[in-house]
């Protein structure tokens, strides 16, 4: 069967409206997002997980109007997501609820001033220790809580799943008259103790830093220990993004761009005093 000219032109007309229709709706595209779409086929995110109630490390920003969960180990994350061609996603959980989250996969990883423990490693990978710390006794101003000694027969605050929770229970079998309280905030410890309901908590030295700064009645001394210290960047076991993080890592530890964001953050004027 033959098709007549007119038939023939019709149908290139057609073909063309087509073609001219879907180069608009593909330059409309850019318009509206003002990216390039195959760049958008290309972006790569990563979802860390964290706990935002532990200043400086992690804590909710309300200075623009919205809670934006920033911090200590926020700037190294988004500096490693950058370095990696990453953008980066933040999800906010109890810090009990962050190892689970990592072996249902619902995050990349997880950094929350984490330390790993024998526990943890059982259930995680982590990178290498990026920031090194120590366990203090944050107590009442003039109260005598300054040792473990003199936590005996007294009610001790933790927040639930952290190390200080396991050493707490620790000495709590050693001296049974010591009742551990564990809650999920840190802020909630801090108010227990200002409001006479638990006698003290065990909290790390840079935390108890900033909540004894912004609280003068409250005061801290630090606990010497030999146990495992410091915080490192948690993994689902076997992801392939370790040695990528930990190459990251040693980079700003040899430019100094650790010890500058230590200095921001856990300095006299860290913008974790202001939110505190």
């Amino acid at each position: 069967m033959t098709t007549s000219p007119a038939k023939r032109r019709q149908t290139l007309i057609g073909l063309a409206v087509t073609l001219t229709a879907a180069s608009l709706t593909w330059a409309g595209a850019n318009l509206i997002t003002g990216t390039d779409p195959s760049a958008l086929a290309q972006t790569r995110t990563l979802t860390m997980g964290t706990s935002p109630d532990y200043p400086p490390y992690e804590f909710y920003d309300t200075s623009s109007g919205q809670e934006v969960i920033v911090g200590f180990d926020i700037d190294i994350a988004n500096r490693i997501a950058e370095e990696l061609g990453f953008e980066l996603e933040v999800s906010g959980m109890d810090f009990s609820g962050l190892i689970p989250a990592l072996q249902a996969n619902r995050v990349d990883f997880v950094m929350a001033g984490m330390t790993p423990t024998e526990e943890r490693l059982v259930n995680a990978d982590f990178s290498d220790i990026y920031f090194e710390a120590q366990n203090t006794i944050v107590s009442l101003t003039d109260s005598g809580l300054t040792d473990l000694a003199s936590l005996a027969g007294k009610r001790v605050g933790v927040q639930l799943g952290s190390i200080q929770e396991g050493d707490a229970q620790a000495l709590a079998e050693e001296d049974p008259s010591i009742e551990v309280v564990s809650l999920n905030k840190i802020g909630e410890i801090i108010q227990e103790i200002k409001s006479g309901r638990i006698d003290a908590a065990i909290i790390e030295d840079t935390v108890a830093e900033g909540f004894t700064a912004s609280n003068p009645d409250l005061e801290f001394s630090v606990i010497p220990s030999d146990g495992p210290s410091g915080s490192a960047v948690a993994f689902p076991k076997g992801s392939d993004l370790v040695e990528d993080f930990n190459r990251v890592l040693a980079e700003m530890q040899e430019s100094g761009e650790i010890e500058e964001l230590v200095v921001k953050w856990f300095g006299e004027d860290s913008p974790a005093l202001e939110a505190e």
